[in-house]
């Protein structure tokens, strides 16, 4: 049997409520800021994106127009990270680039929605009036922003990633299945190079009334993730993260210069009846995962939500020698985009020598003054889902 093939990461673009790029989140997160708007959805809080030029990644305004903002978040993330590994426009590597997306199911029309609602409340409705409504007042590109592998297909037309794509659904495991499969296929030598990444657009007023059902909205007053307790809730984030992962022959023949090296991804799915299998679950994939050395650390997707976060908790206290950072904390949740975002902000830290400052008034994140050799990258979703991902540096 052959030796797996080693997976670099070469690539990573952020567009988040702190702003785009590298540099611009790097100096956020040591700056310890927090971008939060608690007025615009009340009582319900957001992450709200950062001011961005689209046309910077996406040139055609036909294209941005056709897009609604996942889409377009997602595609401006792609863009970076293609610029960041040094494959933006190098269309031998394009043609032949595996892309691995995660994607949610799409944005509604808002008003149209309420129209209907209120119509049918006030009794101004006939037996045809959903269907002659829907025909008449939806525009046809609404159908195109809620196809979910569109965002692959977009990016696909905009930046010419044509080799095989897939996109998952299924929130926040959808994103760890993605960084799963992409990882596997590069160890067995399926692939050579893939874009793999998720976008989330947090400012949807749809959304905040899907998961009020769940009462999984953080609500009238923003707090770090591991300080809610009894006010728990997630505050949605609007994001983009994508990666270029590549194996490193491949990168090294191009003379790409790696970020980190991916060194495994393990998954579980929690049946989540009894109390503390969170908590089973994250051990479980803890001794699945691989050795662990004393220079590490650990980046935790965590919702804010309970009963899973206080799990989660449990499992951080049973490894204190890993210093813990939250991604929640200073980008809300941003749902499929949260793994992937782990993931970015690992390798961006292995590669600066440097893990980024704690932003936690409880305790839980403490300081590290050693450079990390290796993070470990959590993800519990807020109502299924587990995964782990072991990134390390490259010497």
């Amino acid at each position: 049997m052959n030796k797996p093939k080693e997976a670099w990461i070469t690539g990573i673009g952020i567009v988040s409520s702190l702003g785009e790029g590298l540099d611009a989140h790097w100096d956020a997160l040591h700056a310890r800021r927090i971008n939060v708007d608690e007025k615009r959805f009340a009582p319900y809080i957001v992450h709200p994106l950062a001011p961005v030029s689209f046309d910077a990644q996406i040139p055609k305004k036909g294209d941005v127009r056709q897009m609604e903002a996942w889409q377009r978040i997602g595609t401006y993330a792609a863009g970076l990270a293609l610029d960041s590994a040094g494959v933006k426009g190098n269309q031998e590597i394009l043609g032949r680039m595996d892309m691995i997306v995660a994607a949610g199911g799409g944005e509604r029309d808002v008003p149209v929605d309420m129209a209907i609602l209120n119509a049918y409340m006030k009794g101004n409705s006939s037996p045809a009036f959903l269907n002659e409504r829907l025909m008449n007042d939806l525009r046809p590109t609404l159908f195109l922003a809620q196809l979910s592998n569109l965002l692959a297909g977009n990016i696909a037309i905009v930046h010419g990633v044509s080799g095989t794509s897939r996109t998952f659904m299924g929130e926040e495991a959808a994103s760890i299945d993605a960084a799963r499969i992409a990882l596997a296929r590069i160890e067995s030598g399926q692939s050579d190079i893939a874009l793999v990444g998720a976008a989330h657009n947090g400012e949807r007023t749809d959304l905040m009334i899907l998961y009020e059902f769940g009462d999984f909205n953080l609500k009238n007053k923003f707090d770090p993730v591991w300080a809610r307790g009894e006010h728990s809730g997630f505050a949605m984030g609007s994001a983009g993260v994508f990666l270029v992962i590549e194996s490193r022959e491949h990168a090294e023949a191009r003379g790409a210069r790696p970020y980190a090296r991916l060194a495994n991804v393990v998954t579980d799915l929690a049946q989540r009846k009894q109390p503390g299998a969170v908590t089973r679950s994250l051990a479980a994939m803890w001794s699945r995962l691989g050795k662990v050395g004393d220079n590490g650390a650990l980046i935790s997707g965590a919702t804010g939500v309970d009963p899973v976060t206080s799990e989660e908790k449990a499992f951080l206290r049973d490894h204190p020698d890993c210093p813990v950072r939250s991604t929640g904390t200073s980008f809300g949740h941003t749902m499929e985009t949260q793994f992937p975002l782990g993931l970015a902000l690992a390798a961006l830290s292995l590669s600066r020598g440097a893990l980024f400052p704690p932003n936690d008034p409880t305790g839980l994140e403490v300081e590290m003054s050693k450079p990390p050799t290796q993070i470990v990258v959590v993800g519990a979703g807020h109502w299924q889902g587990e995964g782990m991902a072991l990134v390390e540096a490259i010497k």
